[in-house]
């Protein structure tokens, strides 16, 4: 049996872009994760993956050791950690957020 830390890794890494968020990006299911679909479609990314933290205690809660970051939304990047809501915003705002999703 894998640990939590495990199948997060595997989710961020098989996808290219990953946002761990509460709900879904067609019913988000707080304010922070609504705005971070909303700045992800704004950018142009269509094609990424959601993972609904309200589904699985164990995700919720790993999500936030795995990135060291104690908040959700969690977008991930190639692997990578990128922000919450309130860094997608400043790198969208400053057109980074499209670069990254463009690479």
């Amino acid at each position: 049996m894998s640990s939590i830390h495990d199948q997060i890794k595997e989710v961020v890494t098989t996808h290219r872009v990953v946002l761990f968020m509460k709900g879904t990006k067609q019913f988000p299911q707080c304010g922070f994760s609504s705005r971070a679909v909303q700045i992800l479609n704004a950018a142009g990314c269509t094609d990424y993956v959601t993972v609904n933290v309200l589904e699985n205690d164990a995700v919720r809660q790993g999500i936030k050791e795995y990135s060291d970051w104690p908040t959700i939304p969690q977008l991930y990047v190639n692997g990578e950690f990128v922000g919450g809501s309130d860094i997608l915003m400043e790198m969208y705002e400053a057109g980074e957020l499209q670069e990254l999703l463009k690479a």
